[in-house]
């Protein structure tokens, strides 16, 4: 299934909700602009944050932890030099969609303190995302790609969990070089993710307190 047909189902989807579940969407609303405007913010939100909130949870924990346990680890590398530009961009396009959105929502001048500190948390997901898509993403795959390259000179990198790195880098000093900057900038980068993570964690909190069940 193309990514058109999962996108054409998803609006179909909506667009059922819409028809039989109008009071939901706020479809019999007063009919003014404002109301379907606040709607359709707080909609965007909502769902880009899920989207960033949902992404981060299984690429830090979860699927990265799987893939890195079961494929060679040079072929764990090159799939990891795809996905992250792509997983940043995206968590970076929904972080920014739900900083907007919040904080149209929510004007500095007549905010509270809480709504303050969450736009906040918000922006500071958005500017980890883009450091690490603008910065660090760049920079490890290109540190990667030269390590594999050395790897391959001494027949490693296939292997998969137990890396044989270390054992050689004892007796090659370019290879001890290349691991150190590259365990630096990859360890900057993991940083930022995790920062990221924690600020959409805080935004999760402050919302689960908005909830009336």
């Amino acid at each position: 299934m193309g990514w058109l047909t999962r996108f054409l189902g998803a609006i179909t989807f909506l667009a059922f909700g819409v028809i039989f579940s109008p009071e939901t969407f706020g479809s019999k609303s007063d009919g003014s602009h404002s109301s379907k405007l606040t709607a359709a913010l707080k909609l965007a939100h909502l769902l880009c944050f899920a989207s960033a909130w949902g992404a981060a949870l299984w690429v830090t924990f979860i699927g990265g932890i799987i893939m890195f346990k079961n494929l060679p680890r040079h072929t764990f590398g090159n799939l990891q030099s795809k996905m992250f530009p792509a997983y940043f961009s995206m968590v970076g396009v929904c972080c920014a969609v739900s900083t907007a959105s919040f904080g149209y929502l929510h004007p500095w001048k007549s905010s509270s303190t809480a709504e303050k500190y969450q736009l906040g948390f918000l922006l500071s997901a958005f500017a980890f995302n883009l450091t690490n898509l603008l910065v660090f993403t760049p920079m490890t795959i290109e540190i990667m790609k030269q390590r594999h390259k050395v790897e391959r000179e001494q027949n490693i990198g296939e292997e998969i969990g137990r890396s044989k790195n270390q054992e050689v880098a004892k007796v090659n000093p370019k290879l001890a070089a290349m691991n150190k900057k590259f365990g630096m900038i990859h360890g900057l980068s993991s940083l930022a993710n995790i920062m990221s993570f924690g600020s959409l964690a805080m935004h999760s909190w402050y919302l689960a307190g908005k909830m009336d069940l």
